[in-house]
This record gives structure tokens, sequence and C-alpha cells, in this order.
């Protein structure tokens, strides 16, 4: 079963977006796991490599602050998914519910192995 966001929030300054869960799960990502985990073909290398959900290379991704980590913006895709604008352009990404849950880096989501 997938769960749906009941309020996102992106805090610029520390470089988290949050997503609160229709279950009651908050998740908090990165900006620079997020720009790790792009699901555009571009970033994923091409159609042939792209998922549904994230390749678990992208939690080993630290991503420095910089241009590419910057949100400018931050934009609903109907009401399935999230598309982010990073300073440096690229804007091609779509964070639908059921990766952007996948993605979520907490302890909770990803135990440690």
């Amino acid at each position: 079963m997938d769960h749906f966001p009941t309020k996102i929030s992106a805090n610029r300054t520390n470089r988290i977006l949050t997503i609160e869960w229709d279950d009651g799960h908050v998740s908090q990502y990165p900006f620079g796991l997020l720009r790790a985990a792009c699901p555009c073909a571009s970033c994923r290398g091409g159609h042939e490599y792209m998922r549904s959900e994230p390749d678990e290379e992208v939690f080993e991704v630290n991503l420095p602050e910089s241009p590419a980590t910057r949100m400018k913006k931050l934009e609903a895709v109907g009401s399935y998914a999230i598309t982010i604008e990073w300073e440096d352009g690229h804007h091609f990404g779509i964070f639908n519910w059921h990766y952007l849950r996948k993605l979520c880096p907490c302890e909770i989501c990803r135990p440690s192995k």
C-alpha cells in the first residue's frame, strides 16, 4: 500500500525537505540526497536504468552544498508527485510518492545493516 503526504515543507536554510505522511510517519530528506536520487532519465543514465525505487547507492553519496543542491523551486505534479528545480537549472526529476517513501533515510525505513 502506498502512502500519501499530508504536509510537505522545504527548509532552505537547513537544506531539508520534510514530508508528513498519512500514516503519521515523518520523512526528512537532505537536499543532497534528493539531488543524488533524482529519478530523471538523464541522472539515471537513460530510460533503461529508471526504476520505481531509488538505487541503494544514492544513500552513500554525499553531495556538498552547491547550486546543484540548493533548491530554487518546489512544485506539485498533479496529485501524485513533486518536482524540484535546483539553482543550477536542473528540473527534470519527478519524485512520486512511492519513490519518496522508499527514499526515506530514517532509521525506521533504513535500519543499519
